[in-house]
C-alpha cells in the first residue's frame, strides 16, 4: 500500500497543493513553520478522518476559509481515491471512489498508518489518557467493532457523568438513572477491555525487541496494561462506587481509567528515564505499533515521522536508518529542516526516494 498523489485545498496554511510521493521514501524539507508538518497531517487525516494535532476541525482549515478538501490517490490492491470534503461545524463527508460512506467509521482501518511527532513522549510522561489514545488507535484501525463501542461507551459515559453534575448542581439524587447507564456501560467496557488486553499481548515482544535494537539492549523495558476491570466484577464495582461518584460528580470506574504503566529496569519510567531513553522508548512503542498493525492487516502500514532527526542523538539516528533500511517497512515520510541531513539519510536508506522542499504551505523543489 502506497500514497501516490495528495491534494490539498485550504488545508492548514495550504491555499492548494498537489503533491505526488515515491513509493518508498519521502524526505520533507523546509525551515520551521513552513507547512512540512501539515503535510503530514494531510495524509493521516486522509487515512483517520481526523487531524492528529486538533481535536476540532475548524482548527485545521486555513485562516479566513470555510471549508477544506483533501484527495489523495492511494494505491492498494488497485488505485482508490479517498477524498474529505468538510465546512467545519456543519458538515464532513468521505469518499471512497466517488461514493460516499454512510459513517465516517466505515473508513478508519483502510488505509493503515502510524505517525510518531515530537511531542510524543507525553505518552510516556503525561497522564493516562495518552496511552490510552495510543491503545485505541491501534484498535480501532484494527476492529471496526471496537471503534463501534468506543463511541458508545463514551457516549454513555458522558451521559452518566452529566446526570451525576446536574444531581450536584440541582440536589436530589436518582440511582435508578444510574443504574441504567451502568448496564448500558457493561457491554462495550467489556469489549474494550478484552481487546486492550489481546493488544497488549500482541504489543510486547515487538516493543521489546524494537527496543533492544534501538538501545543495544542497555536496559530491560517493561509494559503493562492496567485495569479496573482486572480487579473484579464491573458491576459490582460501579455500585460500590455510586456513593463516592455522587460525591465526586464523576464516574471513578471503568476503562476510562485504564493505563499502561512502564517501567524500566523495574523502575517507573518517566523518574528515572534519561532524555534519550524516553526517546527511544516511544520509538520502540511506535515501530510496534506499526509491526502489529501490519502482521494484522497484512499489508504495510504508512509510516510518518515528523522532525525527528531533531529528537534523536546521532547513534540512535543511525540505529533507526538500519532497522528502516533492514526491517519490513513500506512508504515512509520524513520531515527535516536539515536538506543535507535529509539526503545523507536517504543515501544510506538506498532505493528509490524523493526530496521535496516546502516553503509557507507551497511544494517549491523536487528531486
Amino acid at each position: 500500500m502506497h500514497l501516490q498523489q495528495i491534494k490539498l485545498t485550504n488545508f492548514r496554511n495550504y491555499e492548494f497543493e498537489n503533491v505526488e510521493f515515491s513509493e518508498r521514501l519521502n524526505l520533507i524539507t523546509g525551515f520551521n513553520g513552513m507547512g512540512k508538518t501539515n503535510l503530514l497531517d494531510a495524509i493521516y487525516y486522509l487515512c483517520m478522518s481526523k487531524s492528529h494535532f486538533q481535536s476540532t476541525d475548524k482548527n485545521v482549515v486555513r485562516k479566513g476559509e470555510g471549508f477544506f478538501r483533501l484527495e489523495g490517490q492511494f494505491f492498494i490492491e488497485k488505485i482508490e481515491k479517498i477524498v474529505a470534503k468538510v465546512v467545519p461545524a456543519k458538515s464532513k463527508v468521505f469518499e471512497r471512489n466517488d461514493a460516499p460512506y454512510p459513517r465516517l467509521s466505515d473508513h478508519v482501518g483502510l488505509l493503515p498508518i502510524v505517525f510518531l511527532a515530537p511531542d510524543d513522549t507525553a505518552l510516556a510522561l503525561e497522564g493516562s489518557e495518552e496511552r490510552r489514545r495510543f491503545m485505541d488507535n491501534t484498535l480501532c484501525q484494527l476492529d471496526p467493532q471496537y471503534l463501534d463501542a468506543l463511541v458508545n461507551y463514551n457516549r454513555i459515559l458522558d451521559k452518566r457523568n452529566a446526570a451525576l453534575k446536574k444531581f450536584g448542581d440541582e440536589g436530589g439524587f436518582n440511582p435508578l438513572l444510574l443504574e441504567t447507564y451502568n448496564h448500558q456501560l457493561e457491554a462495550p467496557a467489556e469489549y474494550i477491555f478484552q481487546k486492550r488486553k489481546w493488544f497488549i499481548e500482541q504489543f510486547q515482544p515487538a516493543f521489546n525487541q524494537y527496543y533492544a535494537s534501538i538501545s543495544e539492549e542497555a536496559e530491560p523495558v517493561e509494559c503493562e496494561y492496567h485495569s479496573q476491570l482486572s480487579e473484579g466484577n464491573f458491576m459490582e464495582r460501579l455500585e460500590k462506587g455510586m456513593e463516592k461518584d455522587r460525591i465526586l460528580e464523576r464516574t471513578t470506574v471503568g476503562i476510562h481509567k485504564d493505563d499502561l504503566v512502564f517501567s524500566m529496569k523495574s523502575l517507573p519510567l518517566k523518574r528515572f528515564a534519561s532524555q534519550g531513553q524516553l526517546k527511544s522508548f516511544v520509538l520502540a512503542m511506535k515501530l510496534a505499533q506499526y509491526e502489529l498493525l501490519r502482521q494484522q492487516k497484512q499489508k504495510k502500514p504508512l509510516l510518518l515521522l515528523d522532525d525527528l532527526f531533531d529528537k534523536l542523538d546521532d547513534k540512535r539516528v543511525g540505529q533507526l536508518i538500519e532497522l528502516l533500511v533492514k526491517g519490513d517497512f513500506g512508504q515512509v515520510f520524513i520531515t527535516d529542516t536539515h536538506p543535507e541531513r535529509a539526503e545523507e539519510m536517504a543515501k544510506q536508506y538506498g532505493g528509490d526516494y524523493k526530496k521535496l522542499v516546502i516553503d509557507n504551505g507551497e511544494l517549491v523543489k523536487v528531486s
